[in-house]
Formats: C-alpha cells, sequence, structure tokens
C-alpha cells in the first residue's frame, strides 16, 4: 500500500492550546487535568504558561504551510481559569504569528459554575466566540457524586448568563447513564439545558476509564434497558426541539461545531499546550506528535518540543480516516478519503464490500457512511478497517 503525493494545501488546518488545570480532578476523568497549585491559579502562573504557549506556537509556524487557521479549540483542564486578559494578550499574538480566517471559530470550555477571573462578556470581547459547558447534570446529587464544584442553578445561570451577553453559540455537556440515573432525570437534564438556551448539545454515555476514581470504585449504573430508554427518549425530546444530530454525540439547533468536525473529517490541527496532540500533512507523509504531559515538564522545557513526532503508516491509514469519519451520521465525501489519506478508495474494497452486504455501511458515488445499525455496532464496523 502505498501513499500518493498529498496536496497539504487543501485540507484544512486547525488549532488546539490545552489548558492543564482545574480546581479539583473528577472522580470519572481520565483526561490530561492536573489541580491548581495551592488551590489557585496565580497571576504568575498564568503568565508563565501563556509565554510557553506562545513559544510553542513559534516554533510550528511553518508547520501550518501558508494555510490560515479555521478554528481554535481551549481545552482543558478547566480553560476559565485563564483570565480575559490572558487570553487577549495569546489571541493577539497568535495572530501575530499565523493567519485566521475571517470567520475563525474559537471556543472555550468553561466550568459552569465558576467564572474565575472575568463575566462572559469579557471573554467574547476578545474574540472568543462559541463557549463549551461542563455541565454533565442538572441534578445536585449527580453533581456531587461526579466531583463536580457547581451546582444546578450555577448552571442554569451561567448558560442564561453567556446568551444574554452576546454568545450566540453555547454548547452544553451533558452526560448519562450516571450513578443510579433514572430516564426521567436524564431527559430532564436535556429540557433544563435546552430552557436555558443552549444551542449546541454533546450528550454521550458516561464510561468509566482506567485510572479513575471510578474506575477503582465502580459506582452502580443503570441497566442496559434502562439506558436504551433514556437513549430513545432523550433522542425524541431533541428533535422535538429542533437540534440535528449530526455525530454520534453531538446535536446542533443551528451550526455544528467547526473544530470538532475537522476532527472527523480527518483534517489537519496544529497542538500547543501540556500534553497537547496535532496532526499534520506533507507531501509525503501524515503525521502526528504531541508536547509533554506534565505541566511543570512543558514548562521547563522553554520553548516545548515535538514528542512522539511518528508518521502514519500508509495500511493504518484506513483505521484512522474511518474511525473518524464514520461518527458523522451523514458520513463523509468520498473524495475526503483520497484526497485526506493518499490512497485509493479501492483499498477499502473486501471489508467495505462486507459491511454493505450486512447492511451497516451505506456507499453511493458520492458519499460514504454508516447505517443506522451500523451506527450501534461502530466499533465492530471500524475494526474491519484495522
Amino acid at each position: 500500500m502505498r501513499v500518493m503525493c498529498l496536496q497539504p494545501e487543501s485540507i484544512p488546518l486547525a488549532l488546539y492550546i490545552h489548558m492543564p488545570w482545574c480546581i479539583k480532578k473528577c472522580p470519572y476523568c481520565d483526561f490530561n487535568s492536573h489541580a491548581v497549585p495551592d488551590g489557585q491559579l496565580s497571576s504568575t502562573l498564568e503568565a508563565e504558561y501563556i509565554d510557553a504557549l506562545l513559544a510553542d506556537a513559534a516554533q510550528q509556524v511553518t508547520w501550518a504551510q501558508g494555510r490560515p487557521i479555521s478554528s481554535v479549540f481551549v481545552g482543558g483542564g478547566t480553560p476559565s481559569l485563564i483570565s480575559a486578559a490572558g487570553y487577549d494578550r495569546l489571541f493577539r499574538q497568535l495572530r501575530l504569528l499565523f493567519s485566521f480566517s475571517a470567520d475563525c471559530e474559537i471556543t472555550l470550555e468553561a466550568n459552569a459554575g465558576t467564572l474565575e477571573h472575568a463575566p462572559f462578556a469579557d471573554y467574547l470581547a476578545v474574540g472568543i466566540n462559541r463557549l463549551s459547558l461542563g455541565v454533565q447534570t442538572f441534578d445536585d446529587r449527580l453533581l456531587q457524586v461526579l466531583g463536580r464544584v457547581h451546582s444546578a442553578d450555577d448552571a442554569l445561570r451561567a448558560i442564561a448568563g453567556a446568551r444574554a451577553v452576546g454568545f450566540d453559540r453555547v454548547n452544553v455537556d451533558l452526560m448519562h447513564g450516571l450513578p443510579q440515573q433514572t430516564a426521567a432525570q436524564a431527559v430532564q437534564d436535556l429540557q433544563l439545558a435546552i430552557d436555558a438556551g443552549a444551542t449546541h448539545l454533546s450528550w454521550y454515555q458516561l464510561t468509566i476509564e482506567p485510572n479513575t476514581v471510578f474506575f477503582r470504585t465502580q459506582p452502580l449504573l443503570p441497566d442496559e434497558d434502562c439506558l436504551a430508554d433514556i437513549q430513545a427518549a432523550g433522542e425524541a425530546l431533541l428533535r422535538q426541539h429542533g437540534f440535528v444530530q449530526y455525530e454520534v454525540s453531538a446535536w446542533a439547533r443551528e451550526q455544528p461545531c467547526r473544530h470538532n468536525l475537522n476532527y472527523w473529517q480527518f483534517g489537519d490541527y496544529l497542538a500547543i499546550g501540556a500534553g497537547a496532540h496535532g496532526k499534520l500533512t506533507w507531501p509525503d507523509r501524515i503525521e502526528r506528535y504531541q508536547k509533554s504531559r506534565l505541566p511543570k515538564d512543558y514548562l521547563a522545557e522553554f520553548p516545548a518540543s515535538a514528542k512522539q513526532v511518528q508518521s502514519i503508516a500508509a495500511d493504518e491509514l484506513p483505521f484512522e480516516f474511518m474511525m473518524n469519519a464514520l461518527r458523522l451520521l451523514d458520513g463523509v465525501d468520498t473524495r475526503l478519503f483520497a484526497e485526506r489519506t493518499g490512497l485509493d478508495l479501492a483499498v477499502l474494497g473486501e471489508p467495505l464490500q462486507q459491511l454493505q452486504q450486512q447492511g451497516l455501511i451505506s456507499r453511493n458515488p458520492d458519499r460514504l457512511s454508516c447505517t443506522p445499525q451500523g451506527l450501534n455496532y461502530l466499533n465492530h464496523v471500524l475494526a474491519q478497517f484495522e
């Protein structure tokens, strides 16, 4: 299997920025997040970290290969621990290093109950135009079980407050299948988010990941019948309110998340910050890289260098592409496979034909997607391309 000549200039480019600190670590979380030193992020540490981010970005200017940044996602951790003034400095300098598209989507993840430094209006004023609020549930008992630092009222005020100051795009992260959660409670969470003004919902089932407190303690979760009831009732409610599911766990009333669409369509993304992962296309290869995971190591390696830079082998590219693309309910344009991998679609031949015969993949001359049944067995579908 041989990669054909790739054309990076045709592939969209995004930027991921990782802010690694939280007030405290949640028991279900396996992300690269760390409790802030002494319970508070000092202005000195904030300034040092932003300096490190900018030095990191400066090393990657040539990696953009002249392409504009089409979207930015500031994830964590709890990015709202960083002040609006800090983001103002960060984005001003990034715009001197890179070209940003005129309609660049800039998303900030924020804690639903603690705007540590500034009201939402200040974040809007520095160019952040999309918020993603980590709510998880509006049930105060379950929020305590999940180790969240906000209350249900905090979260409702945050959503309404963000809309009131001018954020037209507000995502709310909600989990279902929580410890001893009923179907009625799960659906009520969706209704409250919609009523408060959410324009996008990331709605997904809690999974117990290794290296988390929940993995060690194994809380009592709803059974399969309850989970099926939650899924059916939740989907019906979202459709009733005009939300469209465009990805396995993403629902939008108006605009999908451009940044995440870029991931799922196998676009490129630069990455800065502790533990951040990037993907880049070159004329003869596709590479992944990451940065040092621990904040202290990232800061000590100023400017931080890319770690574990690795070309994706040609025989791994079909799985890498399909693992992302088949999460989209409408799938992808078949032309994207060759454009983004440098491989001819014919390399998918036998597994693709078998999955079509099994009714798990739908293919026409222009699009490639899972059938509804295929989405129910997505892991099985993807395994055929490994």
